[in-house]
């Protein structure tokens, strides 16, 4: 599993043709906090892309700040700093497998930013190309019962209309206070169950979009 900052974009390719063949897939949650449940949420399923044959990018969206998205901004300075560097991440990937947080029915605000500012144009390139191509698994993790459901309908909807293919499969973890074990595994076999599932789905999926 690669585990990588924004600073530093360099991929270590093998030329073997096995490593040619595995999708890549950026996988990422919609929160910076620390002892994130998402977070953890996260980097289960970076290891569930790789268990069904894919290279799995772990991104940190603390390493990748953006300012409030501000047309005015936009307009009399560009593309903030760290925008082209993040949408290149996008593009260099085959899939997403996006873990967010429920705020008040809805994603969390620091991954909607995220979202808006990658797709914004970059000179003659329209916004929606980091998208282009691209198949989207989605998850959350919440203490509640629901497990950020309700927040996943809101980022199904938005990843879909800047040209993302999301999959039907998602993953919405309850009581998360317990759901993990000491190795990051869910423990509740079902649950790990339906993430491999959604994982192996995905790096499938990835595969035949890119051939």
């Amino acid at each position: 599993m690669n585990t990588r900052n924004s600073k530093s974009l360099a991929v270590v390719r093998n030329s073997s043709e096995e490593e040619v063949r595995k999708a890549r897939i950026l996988c990422f949650a919609g929160s910076t906090r620390e002892a994130s449940f998402n977070r953890r949420l996260a980097q289960a399923a970076a290891r569930a892309v790789e268990e069904a044959g894919g290279e799995a990018t772990l991104m940190d969206l603390r390493d990748h700040p953006l300012p409030l998205y501000d047309g005015d901004l936009e307009a009399s300075a560009g593309l903030p700093l760290g925008v082209r560097p993040l949408k290149e991440l996008f593009k260099s990937h085959d899939g997403l497998f996006v873990v967010s947080p429920e705020y008040n029915g809805s994603m969390s605000a620091v991954l909607k930013n995220t979202l808006d500012w990658v797709s914004r144009p970059a000179g003659e390139e329209a916004g929606t190309v980091p998208y282009a191509g691209k198949v989207a698994a989605l998850a959350a993790a919440s203490p509640g019962a629901l497990g950020g459901l309700r927040g996943l309908v809101h980022l199904r909807a938005v990843l879909q209309s800047v040209g993302a293919l999301v999959l039907s499969e998602q993953l919405a973890l309850g009581n998360a206070a317990t759901a993990f074990t000491d190795e990051g595994r869910l423990t509740d076999e079902r649950m790990q169950q339906m993430l491999d599932k959604t994982a192996a789905r995905l790096v499938d999926v990835a595969l035949r979009l890119r051939d």
